[in-house]
């Protein structure tokens, strides 16, 4: 059974940081891309990044600049470090993978998500 399992979310203040981590388990997930979705309350989903199983990385537009994807495949985690946060940070993030770097289509695996939330 595959398993995406989150976390390092919690409460910060603005301008502050937060270290996200994804322990993904019942799968090789070395030859596949993961990433970050995340959903604000009355908000779609927006991509927040992504990275290839060769370490490509790509971000969505609010992101860039500020966060930074990474992952160890020896330890099947993914983190996402995120610096500068702002209230318009706050949301659900969910770890997700796609076989085979197909990151453009939709996740084939999700986590349940970790809250983030942004706030003095």
């Amino acid at each position: 059974q595959v398993q995406l399992v989150e976390s390092g979310g919690g409460l910060v203040q603005p301008g502050g940081s937060l270290k996200l981590s994804c322990v993904a388990s019942g799968r090789i997930f070395s030859n596949d891309a993961m990433g970050w979705y995340r959903q604000a309350p009355g908000k779609q989903r927006e991509l927040v990044a992504v990275i290839t199983s060769g370490g490509t990385t790509r971000y969505g537009g609010s992101a860039k600049g500020r966060f930074t994807i990474s992952r160890d495949d020896a330890e099947n985690t993914v983190y996402l470090q995120m610096n500068s946060l702002t209230p318009e940070d706050t949301a659900v993030y969910s770890c997700n993978s796609w076989e085979g770097d197909k990151w453009y289509y939709s996740p084939q695996y999700w986590g349940q998500g970790t809250q983030v939330t942004v706030s003095s």
